[in-house]
């Protein structure tokens, strides 16, 4: 089972993409930080400062400016997710995250799509600011 959540960011996608693998941009809009630049074959590194947590992913495909696919946690052990990026005549890129390898069968199935989207949404949300106003200030924002 798959979550997709899908933005228009009014930005061209070389700079949608370069938010993501980029280490210098990320803390703009998502994590703290992250190890390395994402590169196909990569185990990178994601911290949460605020909430001293810290996260590995395995980036499996990247099509510069139009895909990255990667692996929470290292070994085939989390779900997958496909960022897709799509530039739109004149009006931006529409960016795509969808992620796969929830359990039909668990009971907290539902909640945990819904916590799944709020994630994914949150993190859009930021992205558009960032990019689109310069505002990197929200990202610490959530609280649960």
């Amino acid at each position: 089972m798959n979550n997709l959540t899908k933005f228009i960011i009014l930005k061209p996608a070389n700079e949608v993409f370069e938010a993501f693998v980029d280490p210098s941009k990320i803390g703009n809009f998502w994590f703290s930080s992250s190890s390395e630049r994402w590169e196909q074959g990569k185990t990178v590194t994601l911290r949460y400062d605020e909430y001293d947590a810290q996260v590995r992913i395995e980036v499996l495909e990247v099509e510069v400016n139009k895909k990255i696919v990667f692996q929470w946690g290292v070994n085939g052990e989390g779900h997958m997710v496909t960022i897709s990026l799509k530039e739109s005549d004149n009006t931006g890129t529409i960016i795509e995250v969808n992620e796969e390898g929830f359990n039909e069968n668990d009971d907290q199935l539902i909640s945990q799509l819904i916590d799944n989207k709020e994630g994914w949404v949150y993190m859009l949300t930021c992205l558009k600011g960032y990019l689109e106003f310069g505002v990197n200030k929200l990202r610490a924002g959530l609280v649960k």
